[in-house]
């Protein structure tokens, strides 16, 4: 692995940015020596001149601009770091994570056999199942809490609820099913919908088991099979188990104070109530006509609920403890000729395309040419280490070089603060909603309605000035000792995030000789791949894990690893054997080179100086297993795509031990 390739990029994942922002620069572009960055830049008043003149003049200092990042940043630190949420799934607040979509369904517990068992029916599962059937295997089981395929485009049905990827290289399975998206980016219901036409395209309906919680799974050694017990008495064995259970599946609530006395109506947006809001995801919110709403909470999904509630409500108080940085994402719906869906590959091509772009890898031309390559394109440090080093005279340090790389983002989030104040028409509004922070802090979110919502007359912005809600009434929410009466608050709060395995999948998983995944990974998570591990024959994991890779277009990930699934599975079947596993020295290879890559070792330091959230453990991360995307396949994800396809084109199944 060559020092300086790229960890790439963000989705719900964003290294890439990272390090181009840092001053490593991808492999692809120009070769400049790579540096561990992002520590803060400090520099003597020697230095600082000398570097300034070496740049050149600009249109703002960039001194002053990290030192107001920074005290930004430090403001927001809360003592409690992860602490200050709350699960929604159990103890008192469990109603927040009920089902509101499908009615209870009744079946009798199960005893059978299924050739593969899939734990999740989001795009992860439904993407192993379609390539298994491909494959040739028709005895496929998904299990899922929810009522229907769609993870959390089941889920999350909010008004407005978009993806923020192109539509055309987000959604799975496009050319299989002959799908033209509606448009370029999709909403929810078509989330939906191709959920469903995926399961009826590839039978995955047959054996299917909705509102259904596995409890525990262990591998019966004698058998060579696992078994797999439910909350509905299910007793069921399979020979192959997956684990496609998502990233971040359990809605969390903020453990704010007095949480528990508001007597007005509230829900969490991964489950949205029409029942009182009145209308359905494309909007007609007529119940709250005459409501005084909340929405706690400015991230991603915020920032497509807010505009649509905005035109409703009959008063919206916005609560926010940080800005998101929100660029134009120019919605629209796409022609028949928007995309040549008649050349075979087309989607790969589209998908691959974006990624290099992401990864900076010149490219003749730019499919997708949305917000995510056009701020890519800008994120380019603005001069490269040897043309700094002819400017000063000397070999730049690393703190010069890291300010250099900066620039550029500082440019970027200029453009991002100045649409705010071209926009927002109060002065005081759009101060507040101005993001201090790089680019990648958080997760970008792009939206051409969220901003001027708050030019509506009934929409106000609370601005906790970082430190959150101070509490709850039993009438409404109090900050700055002031108190906002409302009748409903809706959370925007997210999804818990950087938890265990087993707290992600809600059971431990017992392989040989009676070992738990989670005794097993008590120092790390060790893997091969990032999809298998030792002592756990027949185990496959699909997302939700470390030791992948992290990629702006999750979906394109996923499709890669249920590939990578289907065809060992396949060339297991051809063998004639019963099961395989990863060898242990294959498995420490692989975390060895997880643990040395340049690139986790650069977003540790770049995410320890990011403004608090969950990708860095609300500000208290200091190694990579606290980053959410720390921990990763060092040289970015097309060259993890590349590594997995020469991997299976060895046809050895290498580092695999069968039996």
């Amino acid at each position: 692995m060559r020092d300086g390739h790229l960890l790439c990029s963000l989705c719900n994942d964003v290294a890439n940015q990272k390090l181009i922002a840092s001053g490593v620069e991808p492999a692809g572009s120009p070769s400049d020596p790579p540096e561990a960055a992002a520590k803060g830049v400090k520099m003597s008043a020697v230095q600082k001149r000398e570097i300034d003149a070496a740049i050149g003049e600009l249109e703002f200092d960039p001194h002053a601009l990290k030192q107001k990042y920074d005290q930004e940043r430090d403001r927001r630190i809360l003592a409690e770091g992860n602490g200050q949420y709350v699960s929604a799934i159990e103890g008192k607040f469990d109603d927040y994570a009920k089902d509101p979509w499908t009615a209870p369904i009744t079946r009798a517990p199960l005893t059978d056999h299924t050739q593969v068992i899939v734990a999740g029916g989001g795009f992860g599962g439904l993407l192993v199942g379609a390539r298994l059937r491909e494959a040739g295997f028709t005895d496929v089981r998904i299990i899922d809490e929810a009522g229907d395929f769609g993870g959390t485009w089941y889920w999350n049905r909010y008004p407005g609820a978009m993806c923020d990827i192109e539509a055309h290289i987000y959604m799975p399975l496009l050319e299989e099913l002959n799908h033209a998206p509606k448009h370029r980016y999709a909403y929810a219901p078509e989330m939906l919908e191709v959920s469903r036409k995926i399961g009826q395209r590839y039978g995955l309906y047959e054996k299917a088991c909705f509102q259904t919680v596995i409890t525990a799974t262990r591998w019966l050694e004698n058998e060579k099979k696992w078994h797999i017990e439910t909350d509905r008495g299910d007793k069921m064995t399979a020979t192959y188990f997956v684990l496609a259970c998502g990233r971040q599946s359990l809605p969390k609530l903020p453990g704010i104070e007095g949480l528990g006395k508001f007597a007005g109506h509230a829900f969490h947006s991964s489950r949205w109530d029409y029942n009182y809001s009145g209308g359905a995801e494309t909007g007609e919110l007529t119940g709250l006509r005459d409501k005084r709403v909340a929405v706690i909470g400015t991230g991603a999904t915020a920032v497509q609920i807010v505009p649509e509630v905005g035109k409703w409500a009959k008063q919206l108080y916005v609560f926010q403890r940080t800005p998101s940085a929100v660029s134009v994402r120019g919605q629209r719906e796409t022609p028949p000729d928007y995309a040549d869906l008649s050349k075979p590959g087309w989607q790969k091509e589209r998908r691959e395309n974006f990624q290099k772009i992401i990864a900076a890898t010149r490219q003749d031309v730019d499919y997708v040419a949305d917000g995510w390559t056009e701020l890519t394109r800008r994120m380019k440090p603005i001069l490269s280490t040897r043309k700094l080093a002819e400017r000063l005279g000397r070999e730049p340090t690393s703190e010069e070089r890291e300010l250099v790389a900066e620039i550029s983002d500082y440019r970027v989030m200029n453009g991002i603060r100045a649409r705010v104040e071209e926009v927002v028409q109060d002065p005081e509004t759009a101060d507040a909603l101005k993001p201090y922070y790089r680019w990648m802090c958080k997760r970008p979110c792009f939206h051409d309605d969220y901003l001027a919502a708050f030019n509506r007359p009934n929409v106000k912005l609370v601005d906790t000035k970082g430190r959150g809600v101070e509490e709850f009434t039993k009438q409404g929410i109090v900050v700055d000792e002031v108190e906002y009466d409302v009748d409903c608050v809706i959370f925007a709060t997210g999804f818990e995030a950087g938890i265990s395995y087993v707290r992600l999948t809600g059971f431990d998983v017992v392989g040989r000789e009676g070992k738990r995944l989670s005794e097993h990974w008590q120092s790390g998570v060790r893997t091969l791949h990032g999809m298998m591990t030792d002592g756990f024959p027949n185990l496959f994991l699909i997302g939700g894990n470390q030791h992948s890779v992290a990629a702006v277009n999750a979906v394109h990930l996923l499709d890669e690893q249920a590939s990578h699934v289907a065809y060992i599975i396949q060339e297991v079947a051809k063998r004639r054997v019963d099961a395989v596993e990863p060898s242990r020295d294959a498995v420490d290879t692989y975390t060895e080179i997880i643990q040395d890559a340049p690139a986790n070792k650069v977003l540790v330091n770049f995410y320890a100086s990011c403004t608090p959230g969950y990708y860095n453990a609300e500000g208290k991360a200091k190694k990579g297993s606290d980053i959410f995307f720390g921990n990763r396949y060092g040289d970015g994800a097309m060259a993890f795509y590349q590594m997995l396809a020469a991997w299976r084109q060895e046809g050895r199944l290498q580092g695999m031990t069968v039996d």
